[in-house]
């Protein structure tokens, strides 16, 4: 198959998994092994094009976002939202640069640990789904800095490809008493520096990988994930709130049983 066909593919795998807590990196990777491709620019590939599902983001909650903006000189809860994202981004973003290398070196090349850890979030989700404490913060725009904080560290865990950076920070959010919805949206406002770092510190540890031809495959991978990402929003946080996250625990432990079964007997 061509190259552009590998990052439509790709394109749509991301935008499908990104904001669900499936595991989009491990889930990437995965399929970056099935198909046959090789290391180095399709690795940096995976991460690069998860900008386009964070815009979506942008773009959903524009109207919510932009008012923070424009209230953070004036209104104090504008100011403590914007300050709960940057506490809850920092501990990702220290031991991001600090486990750059690390992680992309041993990590990403590990399609038995991403299946693992499939399995094991699944459980877990299936857990916390029916154990988390009764929730009393339903507000994703007014948690205590503390309870985001701790988020934070939540979301270190999902360097582990397969683990799920949504999947962590919800899980999280879940035990410190934050409402199923309000979990997943803050998850989201998360995922905006998140990515927007690990784009910019991959992009320029990888320029040199950046030619053309290149630039137009991560383009190609952008705009599909883009626009993927816009509807499975929507349709997550609709299955949040009739059914919870044990949907998204089968499937998790249904999609690394196979990846396990395929790495044995295929």
């Amino acid at each position: 198959m061509s190259d552009w066909i590998y990052a439509v593919i790709l394109g749509v795998i991301e935008g499908l998994t990104e904001f669900i807590p499936v595991s989009s990196t491990g889930m990437l990777l995965l399929a970056k092994k099935a198909m046959g491709l090789p290391d180095g620019f399709w690795d940096t590939f995976t991460v690069l094009i998860q900008l386009g599902a964070i815009l979506a983001v942008v773009v959903l909650y524009f109207g919510r976002l932009w008012k923070v903006v424009l209230r953070l000189p004036s209104d104090p809860r504008a100011r403590k939202f914007a300050l709960s994202v940057v506490v809850a981004f920092l501990p990702a973003a220290v031991l991001g640069v600090l486990l750059h290398d690390l992680i992309k070196r041993v990590l990403f090349d590990s399609p038995s640990v991403q299946c693992v850890s499939l399995i094991a979030g699944g459980v877990v989700l299936l857990f916390i789904d029916r154990v988390a404490p009764a929730p009393t913060r339903k507000d994703p725009m007014a948690l205590p800095l503390v309870t985001a904080l701790i988020v934070g560290f939540f979301q270190c865990l999902a360097m582990v490809p397969g683990v799920s950076r949504s999947g962590a920070t919800i899980v999280g959010s879940m035990l410190m008493g934050v409402e199923k919805r309000a979990a997943a949206e803050f998850s989201f406002f998360l995922a905006i520096p998140t990515m927007a770092g690990a784009f910019a510190v991959d992009a320029w540890k990888s320029r040199e990988q950046l030619g053309q031809a290149n630039l137009s495959l991560v383009a190609i991978g952008f705009v599909v994930s883009f626009l993927v990402a816009l509807a499975v929003i929507r349709a997550m946080l609709a299955i949040v709130t009739r059914q919870g996250f044990a949907p998204f625990g089968w499937l998790r432990i249904a999609i690394g049983a196979a990846g396990l079964a395929l790495l044995r007997f295929g």
